[in-house]
């Protein structure tokens, strides 16, 4: 029994006899949002607001700047900016021209930025001034241009090929173009994620890929979410692809008013929620979690808000009851990964949703879960395999990567490296990702399952499982935990909590205690870190 046999009967029937892969490119979304809500807020950030007519005349303007500089079809154009009204405007214009726009993180590092450009033969670069330095440090790419986004009051930053996105994209000589040829299976962006032989991969993700997973998240959500009318706000960041498909691309196709945060903070957070009262919020288990130990959580509007997001990470079921508990809200966890851009799993609806799953396949997707040793077994509701995925927001392909396709894909079927499980009913639960799983004693042990515990302690703010090598059980079990502020928490307490709450193979044997736990650019703990100090033995 495959999830695709389960999501025709969970999902309203509007969303099984509507469901329409429609229009084609990212461009046809953005005309759309503009001919019906040419007056309404698109963007805002700071002091900015741009309505729909004002974001197109930007992103016509740039566009046909870019085209003026070379720019044509298939080009790939790197960007790297946090969000900022400039990162949607330099999107879409990248969109209309038919680029392929190169998502990079502006925390990367000379030898990383070296990597992706070069790997992906980007010759343009739109990136914010602050990242000037790094940027004209780098030798042997091939970066013939750079367009720079200037901070208020800042001057233009000099040197060839250095152009100003605030004049590319001023009314002036410039005449609106038409949009580049394009079709559904055109590449529109490439995301590097990380390489299963330990180099980073850029995943393809056509117009097609992408229009289809907004057109899927936009069909479950059709009778909550009004078209026009409703205010998403957006502290994922936009580079990501969570932050790409389920707030700006999504956003747009709905038309929203998306509310941007350069990047997360959590007072300034609070008092947005306060301010632009949004209906629609993204979040990622870091980001509830900073949100739930504010004193102003329970007044400050967040019970405006009609769907908040969980994503990029799984999210604690304790977490979840006690958020909820506080504000009214109700959160919706899913699962996504980069190459299906990012959605694949969701809660059908509030009414049917069920907390500590990730739910079912997004209409039209395909799921089921496998035996972990051969890939080939489907395995019966209740039993744990690999999680592998069909459908239309499944990537083109890996950018110049056959041998990692190879690995990736068999008989069409994407496998994630994601360990599930599937219930009687159809909704899926992820218990840990293959490379995670720690062996103890000849018993499979998941760090998420731990975890879950873990975070059931009143004092427990955050935690990480791991796997130690021991000479005796083979691994054993190692747990990272931050407190909440002002609470106290012995090893000894710690242990006997999850003794009374876990097998006793699966209890950690050795526990550390952190002021903070280290996170990723985007707010993800990083396990991989922890993992790695735990093995070199580093406290």
């Amino acid at each position: 029994m495959t999830g695709s046999k389960k999501w025709t009967q969970l999902y309203p029937e509007s969303v099984r006899l509507r469901f329409d892969i429609s229009p084609p490119t990212l461009n046809h979304v953005l005309e759309n949002a503009v001919s019906r809500y040419p007056d309404q807020l698109a963007v805002v950030f700071k002091d900015v607001r741009w309505t729909y007519a004002e974001l197109k005349e930007k992103v016509d303007n740039l566009a046909s700047a870019l085209k003026g500089i070379g720019i044509r079809k298939g080009d790939r154009v790197a960007m790297m900016l946090q969000n900022c009204p400039e990162f949607v405007a330099a999107y879409y214009a990248i969109m209309k021209v038919g680029g392929i726009a190169v998502m990079l993180n502006p925390m990367n590092k000379a030898p990383e930025l070296s990597f992706y450009l070069n790997d992906s033969g980007a010759e343009t670069m739109i990136a914010s001034d602050a990242a000037h330095e790094i940027l004209m440090s780098l030798e042997r790419t091939p970066l013939k241009r750079r367009i720079w986004v200037h901070a208020a009051g800042s001057s233009p930053a000099g040197g060839h090929g250095d152009l100003s996105f605030e004049r590319l994209t001023q009314k002036g000589e410039q005449t609106e173009i038409p949009a580049a040829p394009i079709g559904p299976d055109d590449t529109a962006v490439l995301l590097y994620t990380g390489g299963t032989t330990g180099r980073s991969k850029g995943v393809m993700l056509t117009h097609g890929n992408l229009v289809a997973n907004i057109a899927q998240h936009d069909e479950v959500y059709r009778d909550v979410l009004v078209h026009g009318s409703e205010r998403v706000m957006i502290p994922i960041p936009l580079f990501h692809s969570y932050g790409m498909t389920v707030g700006m691309n999504l956003g747009i196709l709905q038309g929203s008013c998306l509310i941007l945060m350069e990047r997360f903070q959590l007072e300034e957070a609070v008092q947005l929620i306060e301010t632009h009262k949004p209906t629609r919020f993204l979040g990622m288990p870091t980001i509830y979690v900073a949100l739930n130990s504010h004193p102003r959580i329970q007044a400050c509007g967040m019970d405006n808000i009609k769907i908040c997001h969980s994503g990029g990470a799984p999210i604690p079921v304790e977490l979840i009851h006690e958020i909820e508990r506080k504000t009214g809200v109700t959160i919706m966890e899913s699962y996504g990964l980069t190459e299906c851009s990012p959605g694949v799993l969701g809660q059908p609806s509030k009414q049917n949703r069920r907390i500590g799953s990730v739910g079912i396949p997004l209409p039209m997707t395909d799921c089921k879960i496998v035996d972990l040793e051969t890939g080939t077994r489907e395995m019966p509701p209740g039993e744990r395999g690999e999680l592998i995925i069909k459908g239309p927001q499944v990537m083109k392909s890996y950018w110049q990567r056959p041998e990692e396709m190879a690995l990736a894909f068999r008989d069409g079927w994407l496998y994630t490296g994601d360990i599930a499980q599937m219930d009687e009913d159809g909704y899926f639960y992820i218990v840990d990702r293959k490379k995670d799983m720690i062996i103890a004693s000849g018993y499979n042990v998941y760090p998420r399952e731990i975890e879950e515990v873990l975070y059931q302690h009143p004092a427990v703010r955050e935690a990480v499982v791991v796997g130690v090598k021991d000479p005796y059980r083979g691994e054993t079990v190692k747990a990272f935990i931050s407190l909440k502020a002002g609470a106290a928490a012995s090893e000894e307490e710690i242990i006997q909590h999850c003794k009374s709450n876990l097998s006793a193979y699966k209890v950690p044997k050795l526990i550390e205690f952190r002021p903070e736990l280290p996170k990723s650019d985007v707010g993800k703990l990083l396990r991989k870190v922890l993992a790695e100090e735990a093995a070199g033995g580093k406290s």
